[in-house]
């Protein structure tokens, strides 16, 4: 067990390392951040930042010499440099689950080898696996890279023979993945936790809504049946117990409207649709993942009142600055970033809430996400 005084070190300065970072410093941690960005989000109210690229194996290693227990903030660590210093410092999470969830074949390998249900894929390294796998999926697809790619990028979905012509470029990466298509009525997403005891504690369940393909705003409780809620949560479990969890891991689905439930993609980190855990929940969902890779007991996970969380992009900070002197009852965050640009997160606001069709109305009378 991680004890209060002692150092948590974090490699990846955005916004999830610096929401880890203010909940370490409440708990009486010491947070040390590796990025190469100076003053970047999560060193603005670290202990300490080392400057570096992520892949500076000298800058790792100074990192795990500096901290007991390492963790990160973003799926693109290098997985040599966290085995090389796991002799070093406590690496909870391991690099099992980042080797899993990094490449999305693997990811998906995983999933079905557990029982669960996923959309049908097949590996494409070429345009000539590009069209077997067509023949065998169909239309419409969708077709990404296997690694990488985020909020839409390094994807392309494919409704026709006419749409092939658009995977140049994804398919330069010798990488990728073709996907079927899940007619969903809505996406959500389950935030789980799992300690190095084995101990797993799992948040509501958020339904999520995207505007080109970036999420806009979360919706807690998902507007989806009890029974619904409680199979999706299921699932989550499931994952973290096959995957030998250790810290917490966003576990994204699509629910169709039969009921069916899908599970699309893993995130081994706190994740956007969690935000609202910060006011809405008895623990947010970066105490759990520090508890967790600290290896505290995990309590249980309670909402305490229903939450709409929307995100603040850049297109948007000038509209929500003004709306501070007009809305008491929102929750305001700005994640402090030097430089403000169409569609990059910027921040986000968290209003709880007793009717979530007013609320999501409020939200659109604003005229701010309106795009």
């Amino acid at each position: 067990m991680i004890q209060q005084g002692q150092t948590i070190g974090i490699i990846g300065g955005g916004q999830l390392g610096q929401m880890m970072a203010l909940d370490a410093k409440q708990t009486g941690m010491k947070v040390i951040v590796l990025d190469p960005t100076p003053a970047c989000p999560a060193g603005q109210v670290a202990d300490d930042q080392i400057v570096a690229p992520y892949a500076d194996v000298k800058a790792i290693t100074e990192l795990a010499r500096r901290a007991d227990v390492l963790t990160y903030e973003f799926e693109n660590v290098d997985l040599n440099a966290l085995e090389d210093v796991a002799d070093k410092v406590y690496v909870p999470q391991g690099t099992h689950l980042l080797y899993t969830t990094k490449n999305r074949i693997r990811e998906k390998t995983f999933l079905r080898n557990a029982g669960l249900q996923t959309a049908p894929f097949m590996a494409v390294k070429n345009a000539a696996d590009l069209k077997k796998a067509v023949a065998e999926i169909g239309y419409p697809s969708v077709l990404k890279t296997c690694e990488g790619g985020y909020d839409g990028h390094g994807q392309e979905v494919l409704h026709s023979d006419a749409d092939l012509a658009k995977c140049a470029g994804i398919l330069s990466t010798k990488d990728a993945i073709l996907e079927g298509w899940v007619p969903f009525k809505l996406e959500c997403s389950v935030m789980v936790a799992r300690n190095e005891n084995g101990e797993v504690t799992v948040f509501p369940v958020s339904e999520n809504i995207h505007h080109n393909e970036i999420l806009h705003l979360s919706i807690v409780p998902a507007r989806i049946s009890p029974a619904l809620q409680e199979k999706a949560q299921e699932m989550a479990v499931k994952i973290a117990h096959a995957i030998g969890l250790r810290g917490i891991l966003g576990v994204e689905m699509f629910v169709t409207a039969d009921g069916q439930i899908y599970i699309n993609e893993l995130a081994p980190r706190p994740h956007n649709s969690g935000h609202y855990s910060i006011e809405a929940c008895n623990f947010s969902q970066f105490a759990i993942h520090n508890r967790a890779i600290c290896n505290w007991p995990l309590p249980q996970i309670k909402l305490l009142q229903p939450v709409v969380m929307v995100n603040v992009l850049g297109q948007h900070v000038a509209g929500i600055r003004q709306q501070i002197a007009k809305k008491p009852n929102w929750h305001f965050h700005d994640y402090g970033k030097a430089e403000i640009r169409h569609n990059r997160k910027m921040g986000h606001v968290t209003i709880l809430t007793d009717d979530i069709e007013a609320t999501l109305e409020e939200i659109d009378n604003t005229g701010i996400w309106q795009e």
